[in-house]
């Protein structure tokens, strides 16, 4: 007996899916692929599948794969040639970082918006643990709250202790499905506990000598806040990566260059020394953060890397 459901948490060999509101645990026929990227998950959380019911048996299989709308990819950290699916089939990304504990790093963000404005994904930015700052670290919010704003980009400040700023993000992910993400340590797990204590997540301290988060969620899952209202916890990430991805594809994708790079001489043009540059223009008359342009050349430098160990391993 065959019947379609939602994979609500993935373990790595084993896949939640629920159907109606049934959990059934399966497993995976055969190979699956996503276009030409080699995976090291064929199926993510969030994907909606077909099972094989086994009736003699009482095993289930996951043998098809329906067509995504979106996913969001990242490399793997430990297999580098291989890429990671963190989620399919979402309405919206909620990227969760904080000023401080841990510290937040503007080149993480602008890596993990490049992997969801490449699907149309609308993304948020949310500062969280604002009762921790200080007046230096909510200056700092809104340098950031004012570089990303002007990038296209929506922020909330946010906390567990302040009612206002939950009712804000309550009302943004009511009816959708929404992926929480983030570095370890931000408070990603809190929030959600929050909207479904139900959940029951792990939050972690941060390390005392790094600043760094403790890894506190170890599987991708899936929460139903109330009918239709769906949240995706996924593990801390620690870097984005890409290998799915070209150099022009990451300036198409930087969003507020796009409207400069319509000047530029050269229509295939990286803005780095081509000559009559709108974008190069763009950052020296302020228009473009010189924070934002450091970070888009940072990944142009990885992904020429990248193509230079391809070729030595060839």
């Amino acid at each position: 007996m065959n019947k379609e459901g939602i994979v609500i948490k993935s373990t790595g060999s084993w896949y939640q899916v629920l159907i109606q509101q049934e959990v059934i645990a399966c497993r995976i026929k055969g190979k699956f692929k996503l276009k030409e990227f080699k995976l090291t998950n064929p199926v993510a959380v969030g994907d909606h599948v077909v099972i094989e019911m086994n009736a003699t048996t009482n095993e289930s299989t996951i043998i098809e794969i329906l067509p995504r709308k979106n996913y969001v990819l990242r490399r793997s950290t430990r297999q580098k040639h291989l890429m990671h699916l963190i989620a399919s089939n979402i309405d919206q990304a909620f990227l969760v970082t904080s000023i401080k504990k841990p510290t937040v790093k503007p080149g993480f963000i602008d890596r993990f918006l490049l992997s969801t404005l490449s699907y149309d994904i609308p993304s948020w930015i949310l500062f969280n643990k604002s009762d921790l700052y200080d007046s230096e670290d909510y200056e700092l919010f809104q340098i950031l709250q004012n570089i990303y704003e002007n990038a296209g980009y929506n922020c909330l400040l946010v906390s567990v202790y302040d009612a206002e700023s939950l009712s804000r993000l309550e009302k943004l992910i009511q009816g959708k499905t929404s992926l929480f993400s983030g570095h370890s340590g931000v408070g990603k797990s809190t929030l959600i506990n929050h909207f479904h204590p139900m959940a029951e997540l792990k939050t972690g301290e941060i390390s005392q000598y790094s600043e760094k988060g403790m890894h506190t969620t170890t599987f991708a899952e899936m929460f139903e806040i109330k009918e239709k209202t769906r949240i995706i916890d996924t593990p801390g990430i620690k870097e984005m990566g890409f290998l799915n991805m070209e150099k022009q594809d990451v300036a198409h994708n930087y969003q507020e260059f796009f409207e400069f790079s319509k000047n530029c001489k050269f229509n295939d043009c990286l803005h780095l020394n081509e000559p009559g540059c709108a974008v190069k223009e763009a950052i020296e008359s302020g228009n473009i953060h010189e924070l934002r342009y450091q970070s888009y050349m940072s990944i142009l430098e990885e992904i020429e890397n990248q193509k230079y160990w391809e070729i030595q391993e060839d």
